[in-house]
């Protein structure tokens, strides 16, 4: 628990240092995160820290390849799919390591009441966000010949891959070595990361929007729902809301 809660600081302050110092230095702060999390797996003996320390190597790499990637002249649209590419490979791979099954990460598509709840909150959830950050609408103009291939790509990778990684992968190992603080672990690091959107509200919202998501896997045991509602909440977000307020 102590060891968790020194990564847990140690992200938080190289997210600090990415959005108030220098992303340089914040991505050089991740690297020594991922390095040590890394060497650290595999020097412990205890299975639950190993897949704990390997999985939570993910976060920090999730920063350093958006940091990192030479996007500036490419369409903003197109950087998710770069970027989420390269992750979703790495965490297959960490899946393979750590010989974790299907049903282990919630690649499930059983259809359960409360996913298809939380599907429609996607809209709510998108909304609700936009009107924290109020963000410029990431295409021309509102029409589903322009929106469909950017809500598609939403879709597969904010929504898709960070929930692999997040409600997936790292909310399985968590929960191997924290237990029921595992869901609330994994929320506080993925509201942490929301932190380059300079609001402290954002964080806030997102972390128990996170709680929920985490909840609604346990419980069902598959990230189908939880995928569609996020790949919604930031089409909506970015795509929609933007043309309506």
């Amino acid at each position: 628990m102590k060891e968790a809660l020194v990564y847990l600081l140690a992200i938080t302050l190289a997210e600090v240092i990415t959005t108030t110092v220098a992303p340089l230095w914040g991505i050089i702060t991740h690297i020594t995160v991922l390095v040590v999390a890394i060497l650290h797996s595999a020097l412990v003996s205890r299975q639950p820290q190993q897949q704990f320390l390997l999985s939570l190597a993910l976060v920090p790499l999730v920063r350093i390849i958006s940091l990192s990637m030479p996007l500036g002249n490419i369409p903003q649209i197109w950087w998710f799919p770069i970027i989420y590419a390269p992750l979703l490979i790495a965490a297959i791979v960490v899946v393979r390591l750590l010989s974790l099954r299907a049903k282990d990460i919630g690649l499930s598509f059983r259809l359960f009441k409360v996913q298809l709840l939380l599907i429609l909150s996607g809209f709510a959830i998108g909304v609700a966000e936009y009107f924290i950050l109020k963000p410029e609408p990431a295409v021309s103009e509102l029409s589903w010949q322009v929106i469909w291939l950017p809500a598609l790509i939403f879709l597969l990778s904010t929504g898709l891959v960070e929930e692999f990684i997040f409600r997936g992968v790292l909310q399985c190992t968590a929960g191997g070595l924290l237990g029921r603080w595992g869901i609330v672990y994994v929320s506080f690091i993925f509201a942490i990361l929301h932190m380059g959107f300079l609001s402290w509200i954002d964080v806030v919202f997102v972390f128990v929007v996170a709680l929920f998501f985490s909840w609604v896997v346990k419980k069902t045991r598959s990230l189908l729902g939880v995928t569609l509602s996020h790949g919604i909440a930031n089409s909506v977000l970015y795509l929609i809301a933007p043309f309506f307020f």
